[in-house]
C-alpha cells in the first residue's frame, strides 16, 4: 500500500506517467551521445527516472540511474519498478538529498559553512526532478532552520528552491537539469531570487508554463525548466510555451486534440479543444536578464508590442500616488468575524467595537451588496494619531466575550511573543484610516472587482485597498477604478503578471496592482474616464451600465493609444 498520507505534509507531488515521458524526451533533445549519468534527488516511486532511462535507451544512449529520497518505502517500490525493466546500472539512497549535497566550498553559494562532504558533487550529466513544492516552515523550526543556514535562505520560500540549488551544484559544466516547480516563481516579488539564480547558472533552453492545465493533483500550477549549466553572461535565445484554460473564449477557430500532450508537441501556437475544454498556447522567446530579480516576459511578438504601447503610454502607475494595503488579519475569523451578532443578545460586545465590514464575497465592480452584516468586533482605537489597542476593562461586554474565546485566542503564540495583547487583531492597520474613501478589490478574482467606499468600512484580509486621505485624491481614485476594472486591463494583468489559479481566478497582488498604468490625471481624457466612473458607481440600472461599461473601455483604450477591448481572447 502506497503511503499517500504523507504527500500533504512533506510536498510529495506523484509526477504522472505521461508528464515524466514529456519531461524525459525534452531533456532527451539536447542530451550528447555518451554515458550519462542521470539523478532523481527526490524520486518518490521512481517515474521520472524510468521514463529518463526508457527514452535514453530508445535513444541508443547508455545512462546510470540515480535515486535519492527520504521515504524507504517509496524506494522499494521504485526498485521493484526499476528491476521489472531491467535496468541494472541503478542507484537508489536512502537519504535526504539536501543532506547529501555538500556547498561548503560551492560557486554558488560561497561562504557558507557545512560539516558535509559529498561526491554527489559535480558527478551528473543530467539532473531530472519535481522536488517537493512546500514552504520550508512547514517542516518544522529546526529543519527550517537548518536548511536557511545550509543554502543561505532568507524568509519564506518553497522547498524546490534549496533543491534548485543542491541541484545545480550536484549537475557538471555543461549537464542538463530539466525539473518541474511550482510557476509561481514566475511572477510573484517572492520568486526574484529563483530568476536570479537559475538566469545566473543556466543556459536556459525551454521554460513551460502548464498553467491551469491540471495535469497532476498539485494544489499549485506547474512549470517546466530546462537548461544546461553554464554561467551567463549575455541571455541566451529560450523558447517558451504558455498553456492556460481560456473560458473568456470566443474565438471559433480552434484546433481539436486528443490531450494536453497533444498540444504542447504541436508547433503551433493558438486555441485548442482538450476534451470539450478549450486552451490558448502562447509561444515565442523568453525575454531576461541575467542576475537579475526582474519578471521574465513570456508574450508573443504581437502581445509584446501590445504591451510595449500600453507601458509607453502610460504617464504614471499607481504606485506613483499609492500603496496598496491589505486588509486586517485576525488569525482567529470565526472569534472576530461574524453576521449573527445580534443572536448574542445581551452578550453581544458593544456596539462601539463592531464595525461594518467588507469582504470580498460582498463587492462588485461598482457596488457592493446591501447586506453589510458582516462585521468584525475591533478592539483597536486611535488616540492623538496612534494606534492603540482597548483598555478591555472599558468595555465588560467585550472582555466576557473574548475570555469566552481566551484559548483559542491566547494560541496564537506567535502574537503574544511579539508582545501584543492575547485579544488583538493580528494586522488591525491603523483606525484613523477607515473613514477616508478607498478603493476595494479582491485578492483573488475571475474579474476585476474594484469597488469606491465612501461609508468609512473596514476592509477583510481576502482583500487589497487604496485609500486617498486627501481631497485630490478622489479623482485619482476614481481614475484607477475605471482603469482596473476594464477589460484592457484585465488583458494588461493577464500578460504581464502571469499569475492564473485553476478556473481562470486571477490573484490581484499589491505588487501587481502598484504597476497599473496610468494616462495622465490632469489630461481631458483622463478626466473623461472619471466621469463615466461617477456614473457608474451611482447607477443600479443593468442595461445603463452595460452602456456605461462599453463607454469606458472606449476612453480607456484611447487613452493608452489601442484599440478598445469589448471581449478577451
Amino acid at each position: 500500500m502506497r503511503i499517500k498520507e504523507q504527500i500533504k505534509n512533506t510536498g510529495a507531488t506523484f509526477t504522472p506517467r505521461e508528464l515524466s515521458v514529456f519531461l524525459a524526451e525534452r531533456i532527451a533533445y539536447y542530451t550528447q551521445p555518451k554515458q550519462n549519468k542521470v539523478l532523481d534527488p527526490a524520486c518518490g516511486e521512481g517515474e521520472l527516472l524510468l521514463a529518463m532511462g526508457e527514452v535514453l535507451k530508445a535513444n541508443s544512449i547508455d545512462f546510470s540511474l540515480t535515486g535519492y529520497d527520504a521515504n524507504e518505502q517509496y524506494l522499494n517500490f521504485t526498485k521493484d519498478r526499476l528491476k521489472h525493466i531491467e535496468v541494472r546500472n541503478a542507484e537508489l539512497h536512502h537519504k535526504d538529498f539536501l543532506q547529501a549535497i555538500d556547498i561548503k566550498n560551492s560557486r554558488i553559494l560561497p561562504s557558507l559553512f557545512d560539516e558535509y562532504k559529498s561526491e554527489v558533487n559535480n558527478s551528473f550529466d543530467i539532473v531530472i526532478a519535481n522536488p517537493p513544492y512546500v514552504r520550508t516552515q512547514i517542516l518544522g523550526t529546526e529543519q527550517a532552520q537548518a536548511l536557511s543556514k545550509k543554502f543561505n535562505l532568507k524568509g519564506r520560500v518553497d522547498l524546490y528552491y534549496p533543491f534548485l540549488i543542491a541541484m545545480t551544484e550536484s549537475l557538471k559544466e555543461g549537464g542538463l537539469i530539466g525539473v518541474i516547480t511550482s510557476n509561481r516563481y514566475l511572477s510573484t516579488k517572492s520568486g526574484e531570487s529563483v530568476r536570479k539564480f537559475l538566469s545566473e547558472n543556466y543556459e536556459i533552453l525551454e521554460l513551460i508554463d502548464l498553467g491551469d492545465t491540471k495535469l497532476f493533483n498539485a494544489a499549485v500550477l506547474p512549470a517546466i525548466f530546462i537548461g544546461r549549466k553554464k554561467q551567463q553572461r549575455v541571455p541566451s535565445p529560450a523558447s517558451f510555451i504558455k498553456v492556460y484554460e481560456d473560458s473568456n473564449c470566443y474565438n471559433s477557430d480552434f484546433i481539436s486534440v486528443e490531450s494536453i500532450y497533444e498540444l504542447l508537441n504541436i508547433k503551433q501556437a493558438g486555441y485548442f479543444s482538450v476534451n470539450g475544454k478549450l486552451y490558448k498556447k502562447t509561444t515565442g522567446i523568453l525575454k531576461y536578464k541575467i542576475a537579475s530579480g526582474a519578471c521574465w516576459e513570456m508574450l508573443s511578438s504581437e502581445e509584446s508590442e501590445w504591451v510595449s504601447k500600453i507601458d509607453n503610454s502610460a504617464k504614471n502607475r499607481v504606485e506613483d500616488f499609492f500603496k496598496v494595503k491589505v486588509g486586517i488579519k485576525s488569525t482567529a475569523d470565526k472569534v472576530f468575524i461574524s453576521d449573527k451578532w445580534e443572536k448574542l443578545k445581551e452578550e453581544k460586545p458593544e456596539d462601539e467595537l463592531l464595525k461594518e465590514l467588507i469582504s470580498q464575497e460582498n463587492i462588485e465592480p461598482w457596488n457592493a451588496t446591501d447586506n453589510f452584516k458582516l462585521k468584525v468586533l475591533y478592539p483597536h482605537i486611535s488616540i492623538d494619531g496612534k494606534k492603540q489597542t482597548i483598555d478591555i476593562e472599558n468595555y465588560p461586554k467585550a472582555k466576557k466575550y473574548f475570555l469566552k474565546h481566551e484559548e483559542r485566542l491566547k494560541s496564537r503564540k506567535y502574537l503574544i511573543d511579539a508582545g501584543r495583547k492575547w485579544f488583538e487583531l493580528w494586522v488591525p492597520q491603523h483606525p484613523d484610516l477607515w473613514k477616508f474613501p478607498k478603493l476595494v478589490f479582491p485578492d483573488i478574482s475571475t474579474k476585476p472587482r474594484f469597488y469606491f467606499d465612501y461609508g468609512g468600512k473596514i476592509v477583510n484580509g481576502n482583500c487589497y485597498w487604496i485609500v486617498g486621505v486627501k481631497k485630490t485624491d478622489i479623482d485619482k481614485l476614481l481614475l484607477i477604478q475605471g482603469i482596473a476594472n476594464s477589460k484592457l486591463m484585465t488583458k494588461y494583468h493577464d500578460l504581464v503578471f502571469k499569475n492564473k489559479l485553476y478556473s481562470g481566478r486571477r490573484r490581484y497582488f499589491s505588487q501587481y496592482v502598484e504597476r497599473y498604468p496610468l494616462p495622465n490625471i490632469n489630461s481631458a481624457i483622463a478626466k473623461e474616464i472619471i466621469s463615466i466612473v461617477k456614473n457608474l458607481n451611482q447607477s443600479d440600472d443593468d442595461k445603463v451600465i452595460l452602456r456605461l461599461e462599453s463607454q469606458l473601455e472606449i476612453k480607456v483604450a484611447e487613452s493608452f493609444g489601442v484599440e478598445p477591448i469589448f471581449k478577451l481572447d
